[in-house]
């Protein structure tokens, strides 16, 4: 044989390899694709495809959240709150016609006045309050803020 025929066998023998390999991992691609499909069958998933995406705050909108008008606060004695009754009168820190403190989840948000619309209360918002030194962990129960560089030294 000739260097040449000699190249070629081998070149052969090589291209002979590298098929039975390609088969090989073709037929371990169409093995798993099968097992795939087998573990996907077994799972009942509701159909998504007709519900509308929600972005950004909208994720949020169904969101109950706990919304409090704050007419005033005051400290008691125990004595005297045990002495309360039907038409007790609790003097509180704000003047009527000071406006009156809304919270949400609460943190304090607005601020407004008192009015009365067919017997029952509502309030005028007069003022939004941004508090922006408040952290997000205080909001939202059960969250913790991550530890600061100062605590970890």
């Amino acid at each position: 044989m000739t260097e040449d025929t000699q190249q070629a066998a081998v070149d052969q023998t090589q291209d002979a390899s590298v098929q039975d390999a390609l088969e090989q991992a073709q037929a371990s691609v169409n093995e798993i694709k099968d097992q795939v499909d087998q573990v996907s069958a077994d799972f009942n998933l509701p159909d998504f495809s007709g519900v509308p995406e929600a972005e950004g705050i909208e994720l949020l909108s169904d969101v109950d959240l706990g919304v409090t008008i704050e007419l005033g606060r005051t400290e008691m004695l125990v004595e005297d709150v045990l002495r309360l009754a039907k038409g007790s009168v609790v003097e509180l820190d704000k003047l009527a016609g000071d406006p009156v403190d809304v919270r949400v989840n609460g943190r304090l948000v607005a601020r407004g006045e008192v009015l009365v619309l067919n017997d029952n209360f509502c309030i005028r918002i007069s003022e939004i309050v941004a508090n922006l030194d408040e952290p997000v962990e205080s909001l939202i129960p059960g969250l913790e803020s991550p530890p600061s560089d100062a605590n970890s030294q």
